[in-house]
């Protein structure tokens, strides 16, 4: 009786978690999962994809702060996204299918504000930055922070890289700020180094 209990309890909690998510959030997809969370912000308007994982102690948001009407945080189909994700929309991010995110991933499309040097910082406003698309096939690393950027296709960003400006498509790019070191030739078939413009070397 035990052992066919535990093996019933897992599927009772998937499909609660299901359920649940499917009434809370704008979209829920057939066959994800949404792990134990720290914090959801204006649910409805995160849209998650099918065959989605999320694992443990997110924080998601789409909380339109900067004016944004149509905020949204949108998850594609298939993706993997790992403990500790905190992904905050002010207007708009886009996560493509088929995306690898690593632990303690952050992703934002707005910054504080500082100009004000007789304010605390927590006090300004929030500033828009560009909104953000994770294209699909990407794989972003551990510790990664995304800050009013995007990722091309296939682009692989490496461990605790600090993206602020646009990653074309099929490059490999890291540090702080990251910059591209690899990108695929489509002539040769292969991946060759390049200079941090993206050019060959």
């Amino acid at each position: 009786m035990l052992s066919k209990l535990k093996k019933i309890i897992p599927t009772i909690s998937r499909i609660i978690n299901y359920q649940c998510y499917r009434l809370v959030l704008g979209g829920f997809g057939k066959g994800s999962q949404l792990l134990t969370v720290n914090s959801i912000e204006f649910p409805k308007n995160i849209f998650i994809g099918s065959n989605v994982l999320i694992r443990k102690f997110a924080w998601l948001a789409a909380n339109p702060l900067t004016g944004n009407k149509n905020c949204k945080l949108i998850i594609g189909d298939g993706t993997y996204i790992g403990n500790y994700a905190h992904f905050y929309a002010t207007s708009k991010i886009e996560i493509a299918r088929k995306v690898i995110i690593a632990d303690r991933v952050y992703i934002s499309d707005n910054s504080h504000g500082y100009k004000n040097i007789n304010l605390p910082v927590i006090d300004q406003p929030i500033t828009q930055l560009q909104e953000v698309l994770i294209d699909e096939g990407a794989w972003l690393g551990e510790n990664v922070c995304i800050v009013g950027a995007s990722v091309g296709k296939n682009c692989v960003i490496g461990a605790n890289s600090v993206v602020t400006k646009n990653i074309p498509d099929y490059c490999i790019a890291v540090g702080m700020p990251a910059k591209v070191i690899k990108r695929f030739c489509f002539e040769r078939n292969d991946w060759f180094k390049t200079d941090a413009e993206g050019k060959f070397i």
